[in-house]
């Protein structure tokens, strides 16, 4: 009897997606799985050089693939920080050597993330995915403008970690009522959602284009819905955490500290609108690990940050699709096909991500490639587990 055929993920946007998949390789009955075309993350911090005790090119991708992604964007905050081509050639060198998946840097858009200058973005930019300072906000309006003239005359986006740093002031959570309820410092919405106003004015005067890094708040939706209405080039991406969790999860615990950190139940349901009405492009996980002793100091003194990729999909399936809150289909459009749409990043069809859809189980971080371990979501039981991750036609995952 020939072996069935795991189920071939079909669209309307993807009509050739049809990858050899060798269904009698598969660890698991193939009648129980989905094939999807691989999955895209424009916003992953992979720490090297520089942070490697945190995360390295190796474990990340090894981690990407395990999460059912072939392809991988990774922000510049490293040492050396990538502001000119000899800055970026060390993580080029170890991507070439280390990589199991595509991985596209991105380079800074000022000399050392520092805001005060910008970086060389004429040599990066045929080097390079876009241009961001993920991790900090680029505080000057002059400054960002004149990047977003260069980056238009380049033909690269600007991929802004939007946050006012005026408005901080010592927070570390939400501004909101676990902060208010536990003592803690909070982060008000506008630090993030007041230079997404100012940079979508920029981009509609110069016409770059323009990306919105992990939007977490109701008023940055309704601002770059607005945009989008007027013409601006704009997307926008946000993740898994903040489409999934609010400040009513919070734990005294370092796996629930991020930035932007964990917003209102409002400002949850008006992310998920976003999702359903095309406001929200995509979503990416900002996986960004830190060692185990870096994470165990509590919600004011742990860093910032989480993991995310071997979890993104699972979570999402388990808690937005499975309920009915969006389709399968924009599921993976949101995950593989607009990424790879707005970013210019090719797909072929031996690019491919097996899931077992029926299999339950709960979130274990000693499980991870990651050499991150923490997330809110350990312990957690969802649906989905990737079987098997080809890249190029070569398996770099199996289960």
């Amino acid at each position: 009897m020939a072996t069935q055929q795991p189920a071939i993920f079909q669209s309307d946007r993807l009509p050739g997606f049809c990858p050899p998949v060798q269904a009698a390789l598969l660890p698991v009955d193939p009648s129980a799985c989905v094939v999807f075309p691989g999955f895209c993350d424009v916003h992953v911090h992979f720490r090297e050089p520089g942070f490697s005790y945190k995360e390295t090119i190796a474990t990340g991708t090894r981690a990407a693939a395990r999460g059912g992604y072939t392809a991988v964007c990774t922000m510049p905050n490293l040492n050396p920080v990538p502001d000119s081509l000899a800055h970026l050639a060390p993580q080029q060198a170890l991507i070439r050597q280390n990589a199991a998946v595509a991985v596209y840097p991105y380079a800074a858009i000022t000399v050392g993330q520092r805001g005060e200058e910008l970086a060389d973005m004429e040599s990066l930019a045929p080097q390079v995915i876009a241009f961001s300072d993920d991790g900090r906000g680029v505080q000057s309006e002059s400054l960002m403008r004149q990047a977003m003239q260069r980056a238009k005359a380049l033909g690269k986006p600007i991929v802004a970690h939007c946050e006012d740093n005026s408005l901080l002031r010592g927070g570390y959570i939400h501004a909101g009522a676990y902060a208010a309820a536990h003592g803690h410092k909070g982060i008000v919405s506008q630090s993030e959602w007041g230079p997404i106003a100012r940079d979508l004015r920029l981009a509609e005067e110069t016409g770059c284009a323009y990306h919105v890094c992990h939007i977490s708040c109701r008023e940055s939706v309704s601002l770059i819905r607005q945009a989008k209405a007027r013409g601006v080039n704009v997307t926008c991406e946000t993740a898994p955490h903040y489409l999934t969790l609010d400040e009513t999860d919070l734990q005294e615990d370092g796996r629930f500290k991020m930035n932007p950190p964990l917003r209102s139940p409002d400002d949850r349901l008006a992310l998920i609108e976003g999702l359903q009405d095309g406001t929200i492009d995509m979503i990416a996980t900002d996986h960004a690990p830190h060692s185990a002793a870096e994470k165990a100091r509590g919600l004011a003194g742990s860093a910032f940050g989480i993991v995310g990729l071997e979890t993104a999909f699972p979570v999402l399936y388990t808690r937005l699709v499975k309920p009915g809150v969006i389709s399968l289909e924009r599921l993976i459009h949101l995950l593989a096909v607009n990424p790879r749409e707005r970013f210019g990043i090719p797909l072929a069809n031996d690019d491919y991500t097996v899931w077992d859809l029926q299999t339950s189980y709960p979130v274990d971080p000693a499980e991870f490639a990651s050499l991150g371990r923490a997330t809110p979501f350990a312990g957690a039981t969802v649906f989905g587990r990737c079987v098997r991750t080809v890249k190029g036609g070569q398996t770099v995952y199996s289960l």
